[in-house]
């Protein structure tokens, strides 16, 4: 509900300055141009650290699929095995998706992201229905321990408002945004409690991270399951980095701006270095807790709300919808803060 009426706060400030086009431009106009820069840079390193959690999912997930498999070199002793081979072979599948120039085709294919998820929801209830059963024991239905770090999880579903200014403008009929937003929104919300209650119920407290990697690979659902969520970060890590290396080509000198080597030279050099850091930092859940109590915190809480009683001037009269905006920032930052903390605790302790 909160990212829903953030997202609305945005629309507000783009209804109230027509110039403004993208997110960038609301922020830049509300607090200038250093601003900019900065959300800028928040802005990328989210973007890449998602690619980053998409590559350690696909490694994760093939190394479930075959647990065995390893790399050996002539004489038969093992070289490379468990994730860290799968990471390897992860980033030799999504190279020549980094060399394409024209990613309209993987646009294209990652539209099919709702129907993987829907699939991904119908196989998880067909294997609870059919094998694993719904009775999980050792329920511990309250840890309060657990809420900071269930937060950033689910904070980190919602982490789509950099882009909301941009399907906006693009809309023929923009009445119809709002209605376009709630539907999104809650049919996310409604995504997240469904396999978060399925989980649970499935599996209890040892549910994972990722629940595909506490499914019987033995299942026909179990792998549809698993085989549909393969297909997502082979099509969506290239179009993840495509802005941070627009980024990056913007930041150098003018002759090399606009050269397909360079441009290609930069894509590798991000896909190499998000390799190396899944190579040698296997922790998703860490990630993602990251991901959400900081970054999608800043973009999806504090950033809207903050534009948006600057651009409105809406701080001079006290209102219902100044005091909602306000309390959304505090949750904000209390999120972000307890997240954060757990987050780095975790970290330690792995």
């Amino acid at each position: 509900m909160m990212t829903c009426y953030t997202g609305m706060l945005l629309k507000a400030c783009m209804d109230a300055n027509p110039s403004l086009t993208t997110y960038l431009d609301i922020v830049e106009r509300a607090f200038g141009n250093k601003w900019r820069i900065i959300a800028s840079m928040f802005l990328n390193t989210e973007l890449y650290l998602v690619a980053l959690s998409l590559m350690i999912v696909e490694s994760e997930n093939l190394h479930k699929l075959f647990p065995t498999f390893s790399i050996k070199h002539g004489g038969g002793a093992t070289i490379i095995s468990g994730r860290k081979t799968f990471v390897l072979i992860t980033a030799c599948i999504t190279l020549p998706t980094m060399l394409l120039t024209d990613l309209s085709i993987l646009s294209y294919v990652s539209v099919m992201g709702v129907l993987s998820s829907l699939l991904i929801v119908g196989s998880l209830i067909s294997i609870g229905i059919s094998k694993v059963g719904f009775h999980a024991q050792g329920h511990q239905l309250w840890n309060m321990s657990g809420i900071p770090t269930a937060m950033s999880f689910y904070i980190f579903c919602f982490a789509g408002h950099p882009v909301l200014p941009s399907i906006y403008v693009s809309m023929r009929h923009r009445q119809q945004f709002i209605k376009v937003l709630m539907i999104s929104f809650l049919l996310t919300t409604t995504t997240c409690l469904v396999i978060a209650v399925i989980g649970y119920l499935m599996y209890g407290g040892g549910v994972q991270s990722q629940i595909t990697l506490n499914l019987p690979t033995s299942e026909a659902g179990a792998k549809v399951a698993i085989y549909t969520l393969l297909l997502i970060p082979i099509t969506r890590f290239a179009l993840l980095v495509t802005p941070v290396a627009s980024s990056i080509e913007g930041h150098l000198p003018q002759k090399y701006q606009n050269r397909s080597l360079i441009q290609r030279a930069v894509r590798l050099v991000i896909l190499a270095s998000s390799t190396l850091l899944a190579y040698f930092f296997p922790y998703f859940e860490t990630l993602v807790g990251i991901l959400g109590s900081i970054f999608i915190v800043l973009a999806s809480f504090l950033l809207p709300c903050a534009c948006y009683i600057k651009l409105t001037h809406s701080f001079r009269t006290w209102s219902c919808k100044l005091v909602a905006t306000l309390a959304i920032m505090v949750f904000g930052v209390l999120a972000g803060v307890l997240g954060t903390y757990t987050t780095i605790v975790d970290l330690v302790n792995h």
